[in-house]
């Protein structure tokens, strides 16, 4: 999966319930249309989801769960139990929170990061810092990405991608950077690719809508 997405774009097609297009059909139909434009994989959040967009576009998939805990602030693939459904996808790829912050249950990173290796799926860490990243290549993770630079209240606050991060990682990891969060338009993504990232991930400024309108009505407002 990895060859296979090198130099190439990501799609992230997610819809949660809060959401408009919030529907397994309607994301299906969403990474159809992503495939049709030259994305070469998916990232898709949801047991339901994955397995309608597999089975749509035959894409190779990231695989996701978001589920909140009272006792942590992580919510991408937290724990083992978001990990079991997932690795009953069959999905190529899990991707999991890989922050420092305590994840829920007291579970630890390297723990799951072990045990979806030895079940046979490539890991992505989600990271918001260098550290995180450098500890993540630590633990035995196939790639990471930068999703969560700025969605932690210490990584750099910003409103487009991490670029100083991806560059910065791109030159001294061993493994894949994929540049990921906040890349909004065809520029900013060329510039992700420019800093020495292997692959890039784009979501809400191509799959949701809303947020699209809304910078349109912002525009005139």
């Amino acid at each position: 999966m990895l060859n296979k997405v090198k130099g190439k774009l990501i799609v992230s097609c997610q819809a949660l319930d809060d959401e408009p297009l919030h529907s397994s059909f309607i994301m299906g139909r969403m990474a159809k249309a992503a495939k049709e434009g030259g994305a070469v994989a998916i990232r898709a959040q949801g047991v339901e989801d994955i397995i309608e967009i597999k089975k749509v576009t035959g894409l190779p998939i990231i695989g996701i769960i978001k589920k909140c805990y009272e006792d942590s602030p992580i919510y991408i693939t937290p724990t083992k139990e978001e990990v079991d459904k997932l690795l009953n996808t069959k999905c190529e790829m899990i991707a999991l929170d890989a922050t420092e912050r305590i994840r829920p249950n007291g579970e630890s990173l390297k723990d799951l990061v072990d045990y979806i290796k030895s079940n046979g799926v490539l890991v992505m860490a989600d990271i918001s810092t260098y550290e995180e990243a450098v500890k993540a290549e630590e633990l035995g993770v196939d790639c990471v990405s930068t999703t969560l630079s700025g969605y932690t209240k210490y990584s750099t606050q910003g409103d487009g991608p991490d670029l100083e991060l991806i560059k910065r990682l791109s030159k001294d990891l061993k493994i894949p950077v994929i540049g990921e969060g906040k890349i909004n338009t065809p520029e900013e993504l060329r510039q992700a690719f420019e800093c020495g990232a292997y692959s890039c991930v784009v979501g809400g400024a191509i799959t949701r809508p809303q947020l699209i309108t809304k910078k349109f009505v912002k525009s005139i407002s």
